[in-house]
């Protein structure tokens, strides 16, 4: 047995069984994926996958169990190499950080340049991906941490911390007929066509809840990824923006900004980090940028899950 195998159990779990793009991911052939699987099984007596003629469909009963047990392997092994790393060059290196577009856009730039003036040889590296994706890069470690409004929250496998609340906003053109309103309703805005955020990205599921508790079906013609996008077909008229406050420029001289704190609950921008992953000290200073309410001992201890009547000691395992 040996890390490779384990790499193409993990790897084929998250493929789907699909040993082109797992052969893609760790560099080597196809062939070579199929004879490590059938030298691991040969060696184990068991079968790890289910067969379909030559195709795989999924993992067994003990393939799912070796899932596990590899997944535990690689990531003990992963903390090993992070433990040599956080003893040498401390002050160089690469901070991985997956976010949302809204975010990398609009509430990171100055987060980033107060950073790089502490850590200037630091490598910044930022993953504009959407919050499932964030949660699974963290989770697998390709993000040293993540950064979304939703979807990291209620993850078993992250640590998370919160860094700000937000609204949302909306934005009509400059002679749009709601343009002079006071306090818009969402009677209002169920009367008109919505562009807004795609499921799933910066507080969609709020929007939703707020049309679905007064019984009312919103008519969002366009949905998207990003909030520039949101603009764009906005200032084309093709509907009434719904976008997160941080990305309602002031200095937009087509479109005007409406409140709506009254309309939709706020949201909260989490910021998550791997449970049990050994972290270097640039990114605990990273994360008292964003929360300076929080010395970096602190959210050493939260991470860890230590209590305030716990002795701290010195431990790896934050």
């Amino acid at each position: 047995m040996n890390f490779q195998q384990l790499k193409i159990i993990r790897e084929a779990a998250r493929c789907q069984c699909n040993l082109t793009e797992v052969a893609k991911i760790l560099y080597t052939s196809q062939s070579g994926i199929s004879r490590h699987i059938r030298e691991l099984e040969d060696e184990l007596g068991v079968e790890l996958f289910i067969r379909h003629g030559k195709r795989m469909l999924g993992l067994t009963g003990p393939g799912k169990e070796m899932l596990v047990i590899a997944q535990r392997i690689l990531d003990e092994s992963a903390k090993a190499k992070r433990l040599g790393q956080l003893f040498t060059a401390q002050e160089a290196g690469i901070l991985t950080i997956a976010t949302t577009h809204t975010q990398a856009r609009y509430s990171l730039p100055a987060i980033l340049k107060q950073f790089r003036s502490r850590y200037p040889h630091i490598q910044v590296v930022l993953n504009q991906a959407t919050p499932e994706e964030i949660r699974d890069q963290v989770i697998s470690g390709e993000a040293d941490i993540g950064i979304a409004s939703e979807g990291l929250a209620h993850s078993g496998k992250l640590t998370t911390f919160p860094w700000f609340k937000w609204n949302h906003r909306i934005l009509v053109p400059h002679d749009h007929p709601l343009a002079q309103e006071d306090k818009l309703s969402l009677e209002q805005l169920a009367n008109w066509p919505l562009v807004t955020y795609r499921a799933g990205m910066t507080g969609r599921s709020v929007i939703d809840e707020a049309f679905q508790a007064v019984s009312l079906l919103p008519n969002v013609v366009l949905s998207a990824q990003d909030s520039d996008v949101v603009k764009t077909y906005v200032r084309l008229g093709m509907g009434i923006g719904i976008i997160a406050e941080t990305a309602a420029d002031q200095d937009d001289q087509e479109l005007t900004s409406l409140d709506a704190r009254h309309l939709f609950n706020s949201n909260t921008v989490w910021l998550g980090v791997k449970q049990g992953q050994l972290q270097r000290d640039y990114l605990w200073q990273f994360m008292t940028l964003c929360n300076p309410n929080l010395s970096e001992d602190e959210l050493k201890q939260i991470a860890r899950g230590v209590n305030e009547n716990t002795e701290l000691g010195y431990d790896f395992q934050i």
